[in-house]
């Protein structure tokens, strides 16, 4: 497949147009013309593309790229050595922030939910393409429970935040979760006040703490790379099944 048909076919998938994001979604760095096998991964990081280069792959396919808005545009030091890599081999290297975690099939928030059992998924904020959603599990479980399900599913231990440590009136059960992967621990606040039992993020900040204890709603952190692992990986799976593409996930561990 041409690089550039690659391109079209991508950004119509995730609907590239209708999202404002930090970084440019698309090409980000041009490789060879003709592409038949593609790594994907969570973060063009160098070990990734070292491990892209060793296989012989003509494209990568990330969720977190390059070229972010205010980052320093010169291409030196660790960023120059990483689009050096890109160029000497001739691989090209496709970058898709927002649009692969809001994605309705192959996002990482209705990835993450489809492994935790979490069904009917539903905006959280007033707009369609809002970036937090929530659901509901088909049977209520404890905390403890569904702290044990992630880390069966993600194969690490969340960090939690029990409501019940200072609340009058926690959720004793958990059935209305919401979730935003990665960085998304802010939308606690706007999950309590739709009534949320419980919300999942990857990452947690301090006053995240305080927001679950005092609002009555469990929180799990569950590792921004672990929680957005499934997006990028079901996309690549969805070349391979549509397009004929050869397409491998690599997965480059990452505790945070």
């Amino acid at each position: 497949m041409n690089q550039f048909e690659l391109e079209r076919l991508l950004n119509q998938k995730l609907n590239i147009a209708a999202i404002s994001d930090y970084a440019p979604n698309g090409l980000q760095v041009e490789g060879r013309a003709e592409i038949h096998k593609i790594v994907t991964g969570v973060t063009a990081s160098q070990a990734l593309i070292d491990k892209a280069v060793a296989c012989n792959a003509d494209a990568i396919i990330v969720h977190h790229g390059y070229f972010w808005k205010n980052e320093d545009p010169c291409l030196r030091g660790m960023k120059g050595k990483r689009i050096k890599t890109l160029l000497v081999n001739d691989i090209n290297l496709y970058a898709y922030h927002l649009p692969l975690d809001v994605h309705p099939e192959l996002g990482n928030n209705a990835r993450l939910a489809k492994l935790l059992g979490i069904e009917n998924l539903r905006p959280l904020e007033s707009d369609t393409l809002s970036i937090p959603v929530f659901g509901q599990l088909a049977q209520p479980v404890s905390p403890a429970d569904f702290s044990q399900r992630i880390e069966r599913v993600l194969k690490r231990k969340p960090t939690v935040c029990n409501a019940e440590e200072l609340s009058q009136n926690p959720p004793h059960l958990i059935r209305k979760i919401g979730i935003c992967t990665g960085g998304g621990q802010g939308y606690i606040d706007l999950a309590a006040a739709q009534g949320c039992d419980a919300f999942i993020s990857g990452e947690i900040s301090e006053q995240t703490t305080h927001s679950a204890r005092e609002q009555g709603i469990h929180y799990f952190a569950c590792g921004h790379h672990a929680t957005e692992r499934y997006g990028v990986w079901a996309l690549g799976e969805w070349l391979a099944q549509e397009y004929k593409l050869e397409a491998e996930f690599i997965d480059i561990d990452n505790p945070a």
